[in-house]
C-alpha cells in the first residue's frame, strides 16, 4: 500500500555519567594561564560594567583551585540520561521520586543558568519526608538541559529553537519517550517561557505549572523584541524613587537583551575563544541579577560560580545558548488557541522583592500583577512574593520555592 508512512520508533534514553575529559581541562588551563587583560582604568562604581579586581580573583581560582572532579561526581550523585528528540539531543537530570504517588515534574531552567541551578530543590521535591516534608508531595523529578545548553549538544540539526519550540520537545521527552500521560512543569527565567508554553498547548496533559515570573509569551515579538520598554521614552513627571528604578531594571537587563537578540554570533566569537571573556559575560549577570547586597559570594560561591561555568566551556554551548534569544524574535511566537486565558494550565508564580516593578511595593507586588494584562494571561491559583531572594529564586531561596511550588499542586489530579 502506497501513501503510508512507518511511525518512528520512540526514542530510547542512555542512561550516563557526566565527565569532562582531562584533555578539556587542561586546555581550560592553559587558556586561563595565557589570558591578555584589557589596559582598562578604575572601574570602582560600575559604570563602564563588570569590575575586574573579582573577575581576576575568580579566574586564578579557576586555573589553580578549582576542583571539577569534585563537582562532578556532586552532580552525579543524580541519574543522568542522553535522548535525541526530533534531531536535538537532550540531556536530562533525574530524581526518583520518594512517596505513595509522585507526580512527573519537568524543570525549565534559563541563561545563564544551567541544569545544575535546580540542585538545591531537586531532593526536597523528590523526597519530601526525608526533608521534614510530607511524602504524599513527592515528585519524580526531571531535570533536562536546554538544546543548545550544557550537555544538550551539540545543536548542529536545529539552529531555529527558540522557547516554544523547546516545549514541544519537552512535551515529547515526558509524554512519548518517558510515558507520563500528565505532568507538572516549572520553570524560571527563559525556563518560565517553556513552562507558560506548556501551559498554554498543552494545558490538558498537565496538572499545571510552577513558574518565577510571569511574562506574556509575545515578549519577544516585534521589531524591537530586545527592547523591554518597546522603544517607548521614560514617562515624565514621575518620583523621583519610580524613575530611579526604571533605569536600574534596564541597566540589570537591556545589555545581554540587545546583544542576544540582535547580534548573538558576534559576540559568541569572543566568549567561545576566551573562558575569562565568558565568565566576565556570565558573572556579571549573576551579580546584578541575584540578590547578594554587594557580596555574590553570599549566594554563590567560587565553587558553585565556576561549576556552572565549566558546564557552558566544557561543553562548547555558549554560543548555541545565548542564539536562543534571536530565535525568540527570529521565529515569533504564534498561539495554539484563541482562548482565556491563553495560559490554561493552573499557574503558581513565585515573585521575590528584588525584582518588584518600579512603584510596587513588596505587598502590593500580588495584586498589581493579579490586576494587570500579564495578569490576565493566567490561570492563576496560587500567587506568592518573598521578601527575600532574586533572579535566580530555587538557588537563591530553595526552601520558599519548594513549598510555593508544592503547594500549587498539592491536590491536583
Amino acid at each position: 500500500m502506497t501513501g503510508l508512512r512507518t511511525p518512528s520508533p520512540t526514542p530510547t534514553p542512555t542512561r550516563t555519567r557526566i565527565h569532562v575529559p582531562d584533555a578539556t581541562l587542561e586546555d581550560l588551563r592553559q587558556r586561563l594561564a595565557l589570558t591578555r587583560w584589557p589596559q582598562v582604568s578604575e572601574n570602582s562604581d560600575g559604570r563602564y560594567g563588570l569590575r575586574g579586581a573579582y573577575l581576576r580573583e575568580l579566574a586564578e581560582y579557576w586555573r589553580d583551585a578549582f576542583d571539577w572532579r569534585a563537582a562532578e561526581a556532586a552532580i552525579n550523585v543524580f541519574e543522568h540520561y542522553h535522548v535525541q528528540i526530533d534531531g536535538v539531543p537532550v540531556h536530562y537530570m533525574r530524581r526518583p521520586g520518594v512517596g505513595p504517588a509522585p507526580k512527573p515534574l519537568i524543570l525549565s531552567h534559563g541563561w545563564p543558568w544551567t541544569f545544575w541551578h535546580w540542585a538545591k530543590v531537586a531532593e526536597p521535591l523528590a523526597d519530601p519526608g526525608a526533608h521534614g516534608g510530607d511524602p504524599a508531595d513527592a515528585f519524580d523529578v526531571i531535570v533536562p538541559s536546554l538544546p543548545g545548553f550544557g550537555f544538550s549538544t551539540p545543536l548542529a540539526e536545529r539552529p531555529d529553537l527558540n522557547f516554544w519550540k523547546i516545549a514541544d520537545l519537552w512535551h515529547a521527552l515526558m509524554t512519548d519517550v518517558l510515558g507520563h500521560p500528565r505532568y507538572a512543569a516549572a520553570g524560571c527565567d527563559v525556563g518560565a517561557l517553556v513552562t507558560g508554553q506548556l501551559g498554554h498547548k498543552y494545558a490538558d496533559e498537565l496538572y499545571g505549572i510552577h513558574i518565577g515570573s510571569g511574562q506574556k509569551l509575545d515578549m519577544f515579538t516585534g521589531d524591537r523584541g530586545w527592547d523591554l520598554s518597546g522603544g517607548h521614552p521614560i514617562p515624565e513627571g514621575l518620583p523621583a524613587d519610580v524613575h530611579a528604578r526604571v533605569l536600574e531594571l534596564d541597566r540589570r537587563f537591556a545589555v545581554h537583551l540587545a546583544a542576544h537578540v540582535l547580534a548573538p554570533d558576534t559576540l559568541a566569537f569572543g566568549l567561545a575563544d576566551s573562558p575569562v571573556g565568558m565568565l566576565a559575560w556570565l558573572l556579571e549577570r549573576w551579580i546584578n541579577w541575584s540578590d547578594n547586597h554587594g557580596d555574590i559570594e553570599t549566594v554563590f560561591t567560587k565553587d558553585e560560580l565556576l561549576t556552572h561555568a565549566t558546564i557552558y566551556w566544557a561543553t562548547d554551548s555558549i554560543a548555541t545558548s545565548i542564539r536562543t534569544y534571536a530565535n525568540n524574535n527570529r521565529y515569533p511566537w504564534t498561539p495554539s488557541h484563541d482562548r482565556n486565558p491563553v495560559i490554561e494550565a493552573p499557574t503558581g508564580i513565585t515573585f521575590v522583592a528584588y525584582e518588584n516593578p518600579p512603584g510596587v511595593a513588596t505587598d502590593q507586588r500580588v495584586r498589581h500583577f493579579a490586576d494587570s494584562e500579564r495578569g490576565g494571561w493566567y490561570n492563576h491559583v496560587n500567587l506568592t512574593v518573598h521578601e527575600h531572594g532574586g533572579h535566580f529564586i530555587p538557588w537563591e531561596i530553595p526552601g520558599e520555592w519548594v513549598e510555593d511550588l508544592r503547594r500549587t499542586f498539592r491536590g491536583r489530579s
